[in-house]
């Protein structure tokens, strides 16, 4: 049997030796996830190494075991080799969000750099084409009276077109912009079943046949009504191709506008048509711009409407309510048709000044639209 004793002195057992504390770890710095818009020296180089070894893959594939020769061929193949090999490279060193970043990144550069180099080839193709009449100041002084294809180009000019194209681009307009703001402020503001039947027309119409439009014009103003073929109809069928094209732009671009600014206009005692014209409308103003831009973008290059409507003409013509008014895009059609280098290059000198004028056209609305929505 054994016996316990009690512990000597008062009675409590022994405390453990006291075990220190180990030392306080630094905090943990926040997890941060990466961004994938910014570029590290890896991803540069990655994608020059992938851009320079696929343009070396293909060009061996061109130069030595495919018979192929084709430029076009040769840039599709190296494209398709370079975001093969990009998706290869960036995966080696990156999670699979930010390879497919890469990849769609990478796709969609590629169609911008596609659309930018068409773009800028057929603006500097039309300008080489026409160096050799831009130099001559007769082209924008002169008409073509009494000139014929084969007369060297410092006779006869593009005036003629250059004044007629203006005034109908601009009756036109005149007549499209203020109708299609309109149409586009009842379909949003207004609304009902009527506004529905007003937009179904309107979209229907925007993919109107340039060639129905002269018809349409040429039957009801022209044969029915017997007004003279002149710088007006011409006008009338292109207003009537302008029309459903701002209309559609300015009701997607109403129907961008906050509903709370309508709602604070009304709140602070203002009708609902001062509310639109004074709120809705100048927050608008940028985008009605743009339906402006692409109004005037589908009307300025048109042939066959003017050419029903009007005709061709080698005079000057100042009066859009009589006598035939020649315009650029008619003109410049003629030139190229004709078949004599020297009226072609004039022809291609016309389409130069014509791209000038839709930049020089583009460029004043946009900075219109700009200084008066920085004053209102």
């Amino acid at each position: 049997m054994t016996t316990l004793t009690a512990p000597p002195g008062n009675g409590t057992p022994p405390q453990p030796p006291a075990v220190p504390a180990p030392p306080a770890l630094p905090p943990r710095p926040p997890d941060r996830p990466r961004e994938l818009r910014s570029r590290t020296l890896d991803d540069k180089l990655s994608l020059a190494g992938a851009a320079v070894g696929s343009f070396a893959l293909v060009w061996i594939l061109f130069q030595w075991i495919l018979p192929l020769h084709s430029p076009i061929g040769f840039v599709i193949m190296w494209y398709v080799a370079f975001l093969a090999l990009y998706v290869a490279v960036t995966s080696v060193s990156n999670p699979r969000v930010v390879v497919v970043d890469r990849l769609a990144g990478a796709v969609v550069t590629g169609g911008a750099v596609l659309i930018g180099v068409a773009l800028v080839s057929a603006v500097g193709f039309t300008f080489f084409r026409g160096a050799p009449a831009l130099p001559h100041l007769n082209l924008y002084a002169a008409d073509m009276s009494g000139v014929r294809p084969q007369d060297p180009l410092t006779r006869g000019g593009v005036v003629h077109a250059v004044v007629g194209s203006l005034i109908e681009v601009n009756i036109a307009v005149g007549l499209a912009l203020p109708l299609g703001v309109g149409t586009a402020v009842f379909m949003v503001e207004v609304g009902g079943k009527f506004a529905r039947v007003v937009r179904t027309v309107v979209e229907a119409m925007t993919a109107l046949p340039s060639i129905v439009a002269g018809l349409f014009i040429y039957t009801v103003l022209i044969v029915t009504v017997h007004f003279p073929r002149s710088g007006f109809a011409a006008a009338m069928a292109l207003f009537v191709m302008g029309l459903p094209i701002i209309a559609r732009a300015a009701d997607v671009v109403l129907r961008v506008v906050p509903g709370g600014l309508r709602e604070a206009g009304m709140a602070l005692g203002a009708s609902h048509w001062r509310t639109v014209w004074h709120v809705v409308l100048p927050t608008a103003r940028p985008g009605l711009a743009t339906a402006l831009i692409l109004g005037v973008a589908r009307i300025v290059g048109e042939t066959s409407p003017v050419l029903l409507t009007s005709g061709a003409s080698t005079f000057f013509n100042g009066n859009p309510l009589d006598n035939a008014m020649q315009s650029l895009p008619l003109f410049v059609f003629g030139a190229v048709r004709s078949g004599q280098p020297v009226f072609i290059s004039r022809g291609y000198g016309a389409a130069s000044i014509l791209l000038a004028l839709v930049l020089l056209l583009f460029v004043i609305a946009r900075r219109l639209a700009r200084q008066r929505g920085g004053r209102s």
